[in-house]
């Protein structure tokens, strides 16, 4: 694990902390927030207000969601992956997911807490440009006042050790993230694919189907951004493929996430990422506080800065 993007959480599995939570913070660079505390002052007026806004529209595509998953016929249902799932690494993998996976595909170890050290990519053969650039990376430019709340695209923040939580419905299905506050709107009404002059996001486009009992999501239009936390960052031409299904139980969220990027690898990645579901709970907001790049800047001071 590198040392800058360590990220201090004591167990995927433990509970997840709530308000108060200050020093176990995760130290991620680049694409992850170093001052996610919910018992930070609330900041700017226009903060609020974005907060509000972006629950309230959450709340509306959750009840249509709901509306529009109670009128399918019982006949027609899918697996229900409504609800609040927390990130789990103590589920064991499940090898006929992993062997269903196309050749020339490498699996990356690092869901969750964990991290390659630099220049450690796992396995993902990178383009000599895109390599070069991941050895130019420096953790503090992104750890500045102006970066550290910046938020990375689906491709890192969905195997980050932060819960999420389901809105399940059949013309789509909504994934809001804690991480960055993300929310997802996946497409289930076989809509084409977006042209061209649909926008890059850090959500992207994704348009979902069902493969028996799986939930299939294919996502495009991501704007670039890392992949591995230690400089390694996607194109705009990435293009994430997820498998999600339910454990035998039922209490477990399965899912491979599969990556293809022309302009970065020349060949694939993919990661195995599991989460429990834990009923009742709800994700909260992420407020970050870009502060936090302070601390980190204090702890880790440039070389030519250090006290000899």
């Amino acid at each position: 694990m590198s040392a800058v993007g360590n990220r201090q959480m004591a167990a995927a599995d433990a509970p997840h902390p709530r308000v108060g939570r200050a020093v176990a913070e995760p130290l991620l660079p680049r694409a992850a927030v170093h001052g996610h505390h919910p018992s930070a002052p609330a900041g700017t007026m226009a903060a609020v207000v974005r907060t509000g806004a972006r629950a309230a529209i959450v709340a509306m595509f959750a009840t249509w969601v709901a509306v529009a998953g109670a009128a399918e016929p019982a006949a027609a249902q899918h697996p229900d992956l409504s609800g609040y799932w927390n990130l789990s690494t103590k589920i064991p993998v499940d090898k006929a997911m992993i062997a269903a996976l196309p050749p020339n595909t490498v699996v990356l170890e690092d869901t969750g807490a964990a991290e390659f050290p630099v220049g450690v990519y796992g396995g993902l053969k990178v383009k000599p440009k895109a390599l070069d650039a991941a050895k130019k990376w420096n953790p503090r430019d992104d750890m500045s006042l102006s970066n550290a709340c910046r938020a990375p695209s689906i491709v890192y923040a969905m195997q980050g050790p932060f819960p999420l939580e389901i809105f399940q419905g059949t013309e789509l299905i909504v994934i809001k993230l804690e991480y960055f506050d993300m929310v997802r709107i996946v497409f289930m009404d076989g809509r084409p694919e977006a042209g061209e002059d649909y926008p890059h996001s850090k959500t992207g486009f994704s348009r979902g189907r069902w493969e028996g009992d799986t939930l299939v999501v294919e996502t495009t239009h991501l704007e670039a951004a890392t992949i591995t936390n230690n400089g390694l960052s996607h194109s705009e031409k990435m293009r994430v493929i997820e498998h999600f299904k339910l454990s035998a139980d039922g209490t477990a969220l399965l899912a491979t996430q599969e990556l293809e990027d022309p302009e970065v690898l020349d060949n694939r990645g993919a990661r195995f990422i599991s989460w429990r579901k834990k009923p009742g709970e709800h994700v909260y907001p992420y407020d970050c506080d870009p502060s936090f790049a302070l601390q980190y800047q204090s702890q880790h001071p440039e070389p030519s800065k250090e006290k000899k």
